[in-house]
């Protein structure tokens, strides 16, 4: 089994076939989980009411496998990854049926100095974790299981032959059984499905004083994550600008007017770093999780959830290519969906 792609969706697809028995080697153009994996505020938001009503199976799917993933991830590596928060803080225009508005006085007590302006806000038993410290684990977690992790080595053409998958790389001509497209924000290349980068920055903070944030704070428009060591994660903006990852001043610091606006203690506090990553996103916002040929798979498109969806899409991933029942309706996840869609063949 080979794998083009070690971000976090092709590592954790990796130590799930591997868990499965199966021989499997990575390969990443790159440092593995050097790209959108590292690049994440590491929400696992599985109730985020912006996300498409269509990722609703497979983001539950994936929550349910989190502990799990995780454990195996430590007790590989021998790092730790840490869960750094348990609660979010969810405001938009309307409360969705199911949740009860927090009150004024209530949600003054849980974010103190809030400015809830006009949004009504509510909670979500929902976790969040830093992805530099999966970025650290995950590879040496896959590499304890058994998985060749051949980095700085680019997968530039695959075909299918003789009931076998032939792989064109940068450091020669590979053979595998059955092969992943797991290359995130460059999948297009391989695969032809629709997959677009979209340009997100991010700006991390010093808590401001005596100012506490032990919750993650989201509107439809900005996000603050604290990591519980004094650092609070803020983003993000969603930009078409191709392959670019040079960080714009300007949209550093409209994210921060946004969340100073909705948490004005971010006017004192003092920046520490910023980035920008590319999420890899579909135009109907859906991963790509499918066959596209008689052994020849993809996962990809997972936009701004793939640490969360990883477990899931693993998951799925190893059901399909084992025929084992699926855990989850893939329809929405096909690769059929697109009209114009070019795959190998």
């Amino acid at each position: 089994m080979a794998i083009a792609g070690g971000g976090i969706i092709g590592l954790s697809a990796a130590l799930e076939l591997a868990s499965a028995g199966l021989q499997v080697t990575v390969f990443e153009h790159g440092r593995a989980m050097a790209e959108a994996s590292s690049a994440a505020a590491g929400m696992l938001a599985a109730g985020d009411p912006e996300n498409p009503a269509g990722l609703a199976s497979l983001a539950e799917l994936s929550r349910s496998l989190y502990r799990e993933f995780l454990a195996d991830v430590e007790r590989l590596s021998g790092e730790r990854v840490p869960i750094r928060t348990t609660k979010a803080i969810q405001g938009g225009r309307r409360v969705p049926d199911g949740h009860s508005e927090i009150s004024a006085v209530k949600l003054e007590e849980i974010v103190p100095g809030v400015n809830p302006g006009h949004l009504k806000f509510f909670a979500l038993e929902e976790a969040s974790l830093d992805p530099r410290d999966l970025a650290r684990a995950l590879p040496k977690a896959v590499r304890a299981a058994g998985v060749s992790l051949l980095e700085d080595t680019e997968v530039t053409a695959v075909s299918e032959r003789g009931g076998r998958v032939e792989m064109e790389t940068s450091a020669g001509q590979w053979l595998a059984e059955n092969f992943v497209h797991a290359s995130g924000a460059w999948s297009a290349r391989l695969t032809g499905l629709p997959v677009v980068p979209r340009k997100g920055h991010i700006v991390v903070v010093e808590e401001p004083g005596a100012a506490k944030l032990k919750v993650v704070l989201r509107t439809p428009h900005v996000y603050l994550v604290p990591r519980g060591d004094g650092r609070i994660v803020i983003g993000a903006t969603v930009e078409d600008a191709g392959f670019d990852k040079q960080v714009d001043e300007d949209a550093i610091a409209g994210l921060l007017d946004a969340a100073a606006a909705l948490w004005p203690p971010v006017r004192e506090a003092r920046r520490v770093e910023s980035w920008a990553g590319l999420r890899p996103a579909m135009t109907d916002e859906l991963p790509a999780i499918d066959a596209c040929g008689e052994r020849c798979w993809v996962a990809t498109g997972h936009f701004r959830n793939g640490i969360l969806l990883a477990p899931g899409t693993a998951r799925l991933l190893r059901e399909m290519i084992l025929g084992e029942q699926l855990s989850v309706d893939a329809a929405g996840f096909r690769c059929g969906r697109f009209a114009a869609l070019s795959v190998l063949s």
